[in-house]
């Protein structure tokens, strides 16, 4: 794998929690829609069954909070994961400002 691929992938797939996380911004959404609004807003294809192992795990982690609408569980970001979205983001610029130099 060339080192680019190698890097998109640990900054996409690799991390799919950041971009659950900025969907979630936006509004609650059900797990079954991750794949489909991940490729269109970022433009890569996570796997089907990722998104929800993800969800769950930022669940647990307190990130996001489930809950039954409709008999299918929607998610939606929490105060906690605001918090870890921020920091992520000044991660992400902090990068991007050393990489300027």
């Amino acid at each position: 794998m060339e080192p680019i691929e190698r890097l998109k992938k640990l900054n996409t797939i690799e991390n799919l929690w950041f971009y659950i996380l900025l969907i979630l911004r936006e509004g609650p959404h059900y797990g079954w829609e991750m794949p489909q609004l991940i490729e269109k807003k970022f433009g890569f294809k996570p796997g089907r069954i990722t998104p929800y192992r993800v969800l769950y795990q930022l669940s647990f982690q307190g990130l996001v909070q489930g809950k039954i609408k409709e008999r299918k569980r929607v998610y939606q970001i929490t105060q906690k994961g605001e918090e870890q979205l921020k920091e992520a983001r000044i991660f992400y610029k902090e990068i991007l400002k050393k990489m300027k130099k």
